[in-house]
């Protein structure tokens, strides 16, 4: 006792010591937060920012939050001050059960850099739970033959709570007949064997009231206690006995209900109701009691609920058999459950980018996703694919996490969009898989010049022409879109002939129209270049030379006319005196355009 009293002391003062301060640390890149249970909604765990070496801005633009996963909704993250805190009531018996290590497990993302960083919050058990019996009345019946030193398996008492908070001490009330014996099972569990030191005599004393208490050793200590009722029988020597001391079965999670998966049988070479044996279970967790159903009669096993693999691989269960004397035999069943690929991968996408720019590098994130699968073992294992035809790779990043980044070069004008179709496959058999599909926009970006429809430009202009006749126009084209593909037209150059350019000729920067103001008093050909402007930054086409020009004069003593046609490059005639009729001239003026070698060459029009 006072070795307990010793260890009741040391952790009253631990326990005094952790509930002052949560505490943390950092693993291989890991932070590990640990609190105790029971604590308050909204008390500090610690502070994201400072443990992570993150900026208060990021927190409050929301790019840094807790990427959501399986019980991290019991925690949250404050954006003004950086500090992680509880948002409701923690049990860590509800969470992890009787695991001695209770720990809740979610990431936080940095989505401005696309990175993970994994959190673990350890939950830490306190005495909150008293040592308890299935039934607080349990009624034994033992012949008055039972030799001494017989041990009888008593109820074992249920404290949800572990290490020290767990059942440390077993008592039986004062009597002369028996004892107790505590016994300590491989996983720590402690029960209790009733022990007969004393030979019974049922004419003496026909029955025996005892009381059974169970301790923790937690601080403040707990305990529960079961009343024993021994009913001595009238003489029955032979107990019955197990053909193995533990039956071992396997079976599939899938096991179809009504399946047997194992018999356990007994033998008494007594006769009458002394030989007529009774099966029951003995110790057995509440889940399996309803997964498993024994025969009474037969001692068979069979399935009567649903066997899942992932919630437990294992039952360890205690039967007995007992004859009609009140005697038994008790044996072990244990259960290994299989698991079967009966679980298809989830996938999330935990942050998606919907639109990229085309000029976007190799290696960009578009989508974070998580991917879980249920399953254990190749059962578990999950890959994720997308076609292979597609610009783009699936990246492994963390465990169950991968990005989807730009593996080629992207051209918006050859694709405009992608539907990429996200396959996530486990390597089960058969292989299951899931599909999830994410639609990509790919934005313009000014990466194309403008293209002239031809390569050069001619057009004849007429001397002495009226203001802003038209001369020809010029086309481009542009794959780009909106403002990427709005062009500008200009002309370069500055003068033709020590003239200034714009009394020859001008274009409209929006329609690519050119026009001549009067041009007098010119002959001869002249180029130009035309250039046209467009986006931001501009690119241009440049067309050079581009535009050639002929004005063609003929004059007579009195007058001077011009053709209606051009049919050379400039030239001059002289006329007799008198000056011709109109048709004789239009005679000469078609003869001549019938004479062959007229002209050095036929003129091409805009």
């Amino acid at each position: 006792m006072e070795n307990i009293q010793s260890l009741r002391d040391c952790k009253r003062r631990a326990l005094f010591c952790f509930l002052l301060v949560p505490v943390w640390e950092a693993v291989s890149g890991q932070i590990r937060y640990s609190i105790p249970e029971e604590t308050h909604t909204g008390s500090f765990l610690g502070n994201i920012t400072k443990d992570l070496g993150l900026d208060l801005k990021e927190l409050s633009d929301r790019s840094v939050r807790i990427v959501a996963r399986g019980r991290s909704h019991y925690f949250a993250l404050n954006v003004k001050s950086g500090h992680l805190y509880t948002t409701d009531r923690i049990d860590r018996e509800e969470i992890c059960g009787r695991i001695e290590i209770c720990l809740v497990k979610f990431e936080v993302l940095r989505e401005g850099k696309a990175k993970l960083f994994p959190v673990e919050v350890e939950i830490t058990d306190i005495n909150d739970n008293a040592p308890g019996f299935q039934s607080e009345k349990l009624e034994l019946k033992i012949s008055e033959t039972t030799a001494v030193g017989t041990r009888i398996s008593l109820q074992q008492s249920q404290d949800p709570d572990v290490g020290i908070n767990s059942i440390q001490i077993y008592q039986l009330s004062d009597n002369r007949h028996f004892s107790l014996d505590v016994q300590t099972r491989t996983n720590d569990v402690k029960y209790a064997e009733l022990v007969l030191e004393k030979s019974l005599d049922r004419e003496e004393q026909a029955v025996h009231d005892l009381i059974l208490t169970a301790t923790d050793g937690g601080y403040p200590v707990r305990s529960g206690t079961a009343q024993i009722r021994v009913i001595v029988l009238d003489a029955n020597d032979n107990a019955p006995v197990f053909t193995e001391a533990i039956y071992r079965a396997r079976v599939l999670e899938n096991v179809p209900k009504g399946s047997t998966v194992v018999s356990v049988k007994a033998t008494d070479p007594d006769e009458g109701v002394n030989k007529e044996l009774k099966y029951s279970f003995r110790t057995i967790v509440e889940k399996g009691s309803q997964i498993f159903h024994l025969d009474s009669r037969t001692g068979e096993v069979t399935v009567v609920g649903n066997l899942d693999f992932e919630e437990s691989a294992l039952y360890e269960i205690e039967v007995q058999a007992h004859d009609g004397g009140g005697l038994f035999d008790r044996s072990k069943i244990l259960i290994v459950v299989s698991d079967v690929n009966d679980n298809a991968p989830e996938l999330t996408i935990t942050s998606l980018v919907n639109s990229i720019p085309e000029d976007s590098p190799t290696g960009t994130v578009i989508a974070l996703l998580n991917v879980q699968d249920l399953d254990s073992g190749e059962n578990g294992e999950v890959t994720c694919s997308i076609p292979s035809n597609l610009p783009f790779r699936m990246k492994k990043l963390l465990d169950n996490y991968y990005s989807l980044v730009i593996d080629r070069t992207l051209d918006r004008e050859q694709a405009s969009n992608y539907n990429v179709t996200i396959t996530a496959t486990d390597q089960g058999t058969p292989p299951l898989s899931s599909v999830t599909s994410i639609f990509l926009q790919v934005s313009d970006e000014n990466d194309n010049p403008p293209i002239f429809n031809q390569t050069s430009y001619t057009s004849y202009v007429r001397e002495n022409n009226i203001k802003g006749a038209s001369v020809c126009s010029v086309k481009a084209n542009d794959y780009d879109l909106e403002d990427n593909s709005r062009i500008t037209y200009s002309i370069t150059g500055t003068q033709i002939q020590e003239a200034p350019l714009s009394a020859f000729i001008s274009i409209n920067s929006e329609t690519g129209a050119l026009s001549a103001p009067s041009i007098t008093n010119s002959s001869g050909r002249f180029g130009s270049k035309c250039r046209l402007r467009m986006g931001v930054p501009h690119l241009s086409a440049v067309m050079s030379p581009s535009l050639s020009l002929y004005w063609i004069r003929m004059t007579t003593a009195r007058t001077s006319y011009t053709p209606p046609f051009p049919p050379m490059a400039p030239r001059e005639w002289s006329w007799p005196l008198a000056p011709p009729s109109r048709v004789t001239w239009s005679l000469r003026w078609w003869r001549w355009m019938q004479t062959p070698g007229r002209t050095p060459g036929s003129p091409t029009s805009c």
